[in-house]
This record gives structure tokens, sequence and C-alpha cells, in this order.
């Protein structure tokens, strides 16, 4: 896991089982349930889509960047909630190196 990962990683994890919910954001979300954490997770996957629409047309990615950010956040905010970090999804990404995506998509329906 990279730096950033791993510190934001042990942040959130402390965030989740220590802090007060009136005073951090983390632990507001954790307080609130799966349901607004996933409603901010697609509030800023949107918003990165109209960022990334935006910039294609601006050359300009500093929006689709930050947005981006927001995004990743907010799913590794999930992850936590749900007991994961992103070691779990950064494993699943290496196992699909050497893999077809077609065929890696492939195999999911069956």
């Amino acid at each position: 896991m990279s730096d950033v990962l791993k510190t934001l990683a042990d942040l959130l994890e402390q965030r989740k089982q220590n802090a007060d919910p009136e005073s951090s954001y983390v632990a507001s979300l954790h307080h609130k349930g799966l349901n607004k954490i996933l409603e901010k997770v697609g509030e800023e996957a949107n918003e990165a889509i109209i960022a990334a629409k935006d910039a294609e047309h601006s050359g300009d990615n500093k929006d689709v960047i930050y947005e981006t950010a927001d995004l990743w956040f907010h799913s590794l905010v999930m992850l936590s909630h749900l007991g994961e970090d992103s070691d779990a999804v950064l494993d699943e990404l290496a196992r699909r190196f050497g893999l077809s995506g077609i065929d890696e998509k492939a195999s999911r329906n069956k």
C-alpha cells in the first residue's frame, strides 16, 4: 500500500473507532451509517464525472483531480465502514494483471 493510502487507512480507522461525530467528519459519516456514506460516494462520483466532462473541453484537469480525490476518500470511508481498506482493492487490481479485461469481466458473469 502506498504511504498515503496506509496513513489515510490508519486515520480513517482511528476516527471510526475513537472520534466524536460532533467534531470529526469521518466519525459523523460512520455514525450516520452506510446509506449516508453511499450517498456521499454517489455524489462524489457524479461530481468527478462532471469535472471530467468539463476538463475535456477546457483542457484544465485541476477540478477532475480534486473531485477524484473526494471520490477516492469517500470510497475509502465506505470500505472502512465495511471493515476493509485499500489493501483489498489493491490486491484485487494486482490479481487482474495479465488478465484480459474482457476475460476477467466474463468470468464474473458465470
